[in-house]
């Protein structure tokens, strides 16, 4: 099918979005819409910076004339439903499972996922999980999953989070796990909704996560994950030659970097199976 419509939801407030331009990453909307036209050349988006004063985001009405909402990571906190800037969004997610739009994303995806369902959110004790999330692992539920089909039963995926899924809700299903943080991908059915999410972000490759490394700096830092900017910077630079040469074998070799991170085909595989059974299947319904 060609001409699917898709709304992006950008979160990110401005000054973030600002450091993400000067350590030269992607805005997190913007990479949504990289992926989505590289599994769907046709497809047409809107990308909404719901978090800038002043912007109004789709009512139910408006959100049916989409075929599927997309949620790029956000550095704001689910659970804070004090934050007019969260809340907005999570009333979007309400609106999109009440009208039956499809909804896919990352990281922040699967928590306002099963949080707008009345699940629970909460700061994972063993702190943030950075760069790549280890040995993800497909639970019985996963095994069967069609988002995961044709992907392997264990795997690394690129990773930047502080919270973690604590509670599904009714509907919810627990698609795969680590030992960092026990959810590591959601399917949530909620009224007339279905959401896919992956904790992890297949929309990431090497070189973004690598930029997302010197913006979070100061946290990593803190967090004993570098001892010092050189440390950090030196991991960033050796994370850049891998991207930039995928055959640099001593590289590979020192960091536990594989296939399943360096191909788009395995790495982004959940988005593509999520185009292809749900957004396409439910499109077709409605002609």
């Amino acid at each position: 099918m060609s001409g699917l419509k898709f709304i992006i939801i950008d979160g990110y407030p401005k000054p973030s979005r600002e450091q993400f331009e000067e350590v030269g990453m992607t805005k997190a909307g913007e990479l949504y819409a990289k992926l989505l036209l590289q599994h769907m050349p046709d497809a047409k988006y809107d990308i909404f910076y719901s978090s800038d004063p002043g912007v109004v985001l789709p009512n139910e009405e408006e959100l049916e004339k989409y075929d599927g909402v997309l949620w790029p990571g956000c550095n704001l906190t689910v659970y804070h439903d004090h934050d007019e800037r969260v809340t907005k969004m999570v009333d979007l997610c309400k609106a999109a499972y009440e009208v039956g739009v499809p909804q896919f994303g990352s990281c922040w995806a699967a928590q306002i996922a099963v949080y707008a369902a009345g699940g629970e959110v909460k700061p994972n004790p063993k702190g943030r999980e950075m760069g790549l999330a280890r040995k993800v692992f497909l639970t019985e539920e996963g095994l069967n999953h069609p988002m995961y089909e044709g992907k392997p039963p264990v795997f690394d995926g690129f990773i930047s989070h502080d919270d973690e899924i604590t509670k599904l809700p009714e509907g919810g299903k627990w698609l795969a796990s680590n030992d960092f943080t026990k959810v590591q991908a959601v399917e949530v059915k909620y009224k007339k909704g279905i959401f896919w999410a992956p904790q992890y972000h297949p929309e990431y490759d090497l070189h973004e996560v690598a930029r997302l490394i010197i913006a979070r700096e100061e946290k990593l830092i803190k967090q004993n994950y570098f001892n010092s900017k050189e440390d950090l910077m030196n991991y960033v630079q050796d994370l850049e030659t891998i991207f930039e040469n995928k055959n640099n074998k001593d590289l590979r070799w020192k960091y536990g970097i594989d296939e399943d991170v360096l191909q788009d085909s395995i790495r982004q595989l959940e988005f593509v199976n999520w185009l292809n059974k749900i957004v396409i299947p439910h499109s077709k319904r409605l002609e």
